[in-house]
């Protein structure tokens, strides 16, 4: 497993949050970070290709990921020593070493070259992690500056309840203050610039009455 600096302060945040907590993420997670395996199925991966995910936490993504696309390679980048302890001894578990290697950087600012020997992906995709990176709209212009030429950045993360009613919303909100979530009101917007910026095409969907947002970005034609 490749590392390089850190910022201090966020790495042991993080590492304090899930010491105990990566233990049973994947059962208590399932029931609400919703949206997920929809954002696996539309990665449509090309053959051979190269997929990165930033924030992979416990591996569960990118494990379901590697097993729906059998012909790809798996990179996976964490700030959490702690996560990706757990995500390595699951993807050993599954037989995937050959085929995800994995990295402690920040998501905001990472060096794909250095830490995994590969400067561009054909597909980035980040699930229920911006929410939790302070500065998350360097994740964003990062990721699209690791894409390949044609590559797409996949996202799905909790959006603004909006269809759901207000009380919902509070408590949701108070629950995920405790885990130092904050659902990002200015996702879409900033995507949206981004994708000008890059010159790329754009698709949003909210999903559950907007308890997730799903988007995806694609480079080139």
């Amino acid at each position: 497993m490749s590392t390089t600096e850190l910022p201090a302060s966020h790495a042991e945040l993080m590492d304090g949050v899930y010491r105990w907590q990566r233990h049973i993420y994947d059962l208590t997670r399932k029931y609400y970070l919703l949206g997920r395996d929809r954002m696996i199925a539309g990665l449509d991966v090309p053959p051979g290709g190269t997929v990165l995910e930033l924030g992979c936490g416990t591996g569960r993504n990118i494990i379901l990921a590697a097993r729906a696309y059998p012909d790809a390679h798996f990179f996976g980048l964490d700030i959490s020593a702690e996560m990706l302890e757990t995500a390595g001894k699951a993807i050993n578990r599954e037989g995937l070493p050959d085929r995800v290697m994995l990295a402690r950087g920040d998501a905001t600012d990472f060096n794909t070259g250095a830490l995994y020997g590969i400067e561009r992906f054909d597909r980035i995709f980040v699930s229920y992690s911006l929410s939790m990176i302070p500065g998350w709209e360097k994740t964003i212009s990062a990721a699209l500056a690791a894409l390949a030429p044609t590559g797409s950045l996949h996202i799905v993360d909790f959006g603004q309840q909006e269809g759901l009613p207000g009380w919902f919303r509070t408590l949701l909100r108070g629950w995920l203050k405790k885990f130092h979530v904050m659902p990002r009101e200015s996702l879409r917007g900033v995507l949206e610039s981004e994708s000008r910026r890059t010159g790329a095409t754009f698709r949003f969907r909210t999903l559950y009455r907007g308890y997730a947002w799903l988007a995806v970005i694609k480079l080139g034609i």
